[in-house]
């Protein structure tokens, strides 16, 4: 594979940051407004936590939680079957030379803030900090 000429850090690049945040931002739309063929997909309530994109932008990763948290392997197949719908959705409102290959992840971000949490409240790391 190439390397980028014009980013050298381990990061994701300013473009991969803003695209996918506009991807975020359209398939969250899509899926408030229930534009979605699918009335099982339609009745969910779903988070759009964070998009990431692949350095050529062909590939974007979401990572998503429905509402409440239950139901999340239920809402990856309904994602996954509805996907080419999805695409074709979020690339009418972006404008991209080519539309990104969606692929859903569940976002367990607030998982790992709440162990964080727990660990921070644990008495042994409370004394420690407080030193």
């Amino acid at each position: 594979m190439a390397k980028n000429k014009f980013h050298d850090g381990p990061g994701p690049s300013q473009r991969q940051l803003r695209v996918g945040e506009l991807i975020r931002r359209s398939l969250s739309e899509v899926l408030m407004r229930g534009d979605v063929h699918d009335p099982d997909l339609n009745r969910l309530s779903i988070t759009v936590g964070e998009v990431r994109t692949s350095p050529d932008l062909r590939v974007a990763t979401a990572y998503v939680l429905p509402l409440g948290g239950q139901g999340q392997e239920d809402v990856l197949k309904l994602l996954a079957r509805n996907k080419g719908e999805l695409r074709r959705m979020v690339s009418k409102k972006l404008a991209l030379k080519f539309a990104p290959d969606l692929r859903f992840q569940l976002d367990e971000t607030f998982d790992r803030m709440d162990d964080t949490r727990r660990m921070l409240d644990q008495d042994a790391v409370r004394r420690d900090l407080d030193e």
